[in-house]
C-alpha cells in the first residue's frame, strides 16, 4: 500500500490530479445545511477539494492541513479564483490552532481516518480528542460534516476493516447521522486510470484497472453529520 503521508508531503500535484477526476461534493454539503453567511473550517483540506467549492458560497473559510505542500495548492487555487475570504493554517485535528466558538460549520474530507484507524492503539482517544475540538471550535448550533471512504473499486459500500470501528463510534457513541454516496472516478483514458490508481491505491487496484481496461472506477463514500448544541 502506498505511503499516503509521503504522498501528501511530496506528491500534492499528482494527488490533486487524481481527485480532480471526481465530481464536486458541494451538493452533499449544501443538502445538510445552507452555506450562505457561514464561517467554515475545512479540516484536512488537502489540495482544496472541499475548500475551493465551498469558498464562493460562504462568509469565510479556513483550510487546515498537516501538509504545507497541500495547503500551497489550495492557496494557489483560491487566489486564482479571485477569492479573498479564506486563510490556511497548518495543524492537527486533535489540537486545532483556532479560537473557541469561531465556526458555524466544520467539514472534513477523508482525513480524520488517519488518526482514528484501528491500526492505532489509541484510536479511541484520538477520536475523543477530535470530537472535543469540533465541539470547542463550533458555535452553538454549529454543524460538523465528515466524509470518509467506504471502498474504492466497489459499487456498494465496502469499508476497510480497520475503519469500521471508527465509523460505528461516530454513529453509536457520538450521535452522528449517516448515509453513503458514490464518488466515482472518471479518467481520461486507461493509461491515466492505471497510473493514478496505482499511485494512490496500490498495485492490486492498478493491475485490475489495466486488466479490465477501466476508465470509470466506482467508489463509495460515507457522510456523517451532526449539529452540536
Amino acid at each position: 500500500m502506498p505511503n499516503h503521508e509521503e504522498i501528501y508531503r511530496r506528491e500534492a500535484d499528482q494527488y490533486d490530479e487524481l481527485i480532480a477526476r471526481q465530481s464536486s461534493m458541494l451538493q452533499y454539503v449544501s443538502e445538510i445545511r445552507a452555506l450562505e453567511g457561514l464561517d467554515v473550517i475545512d479540516l484536512g483540506a488537502g489540495t482544496g477539494r472541499l475548500t475551493t467549492v465551498i469558498a464562493p458560497n460562504v462568509k469565510s473559510i479556513t483550510a487546515i492541513d498537516a501538509s504545507s505542500a497541500m495547503l500551497k495548492l489550495t492557496s494557489d487555487r483560491l487566489r486564482e479564483a479571485g477569492l479573498t475570504n479564506w486563510s490556511v493554517l497548518a495543524g492537527d485535528h486533535r489540537q486545532l490552532p483556532l479560537e473557541d466558538n469561531c465556526a458555524d460549520m466544520i467539514v472534513s474530507g477523508w482525513s480524520i481516518c488517519y488518526v482514528c484507524s484501528s491500526m492505532h492503539e489509541d484510536w479511541r482517544s484520538n477520536l475523543e480528542r477530535v470530537i472535543g475540538e469540533l465541539k470547542r471550535v463550533l458555535k452553538g448550533g454549529g454543524t460538523a460534516i465528515i466524509f470518509e471512504t467506504m471502498g474504492t473499486g466497489y459499487e456498494t459500500p465496502h469499508p476497510p476493516d480497520f475503519l469500521t470501528s471508527y465509523y460505528a463510534e461516530l454513529s453509536n457513541v457520538y450521535g452522528f447521522n449517516h448515509k453513503w454516496i458514490r464518488t466515482d472516478y472518471n479518467f481520461v483514458n486507461v493509461e491515466q486510470a492505471e497510473r493514478l490508481t496505482t499511485f494512490f491505491f496500490g498495485d492490486e487496484l492498478g493491475d485490475r484497472v489495466a486488466r479490465e481496461q477501466i476508465t470509470h472506477l466506482p467508489e463509495c463514500a460515507g457522510i456523517w453529520w451532526r449539529t452540536f448544541d
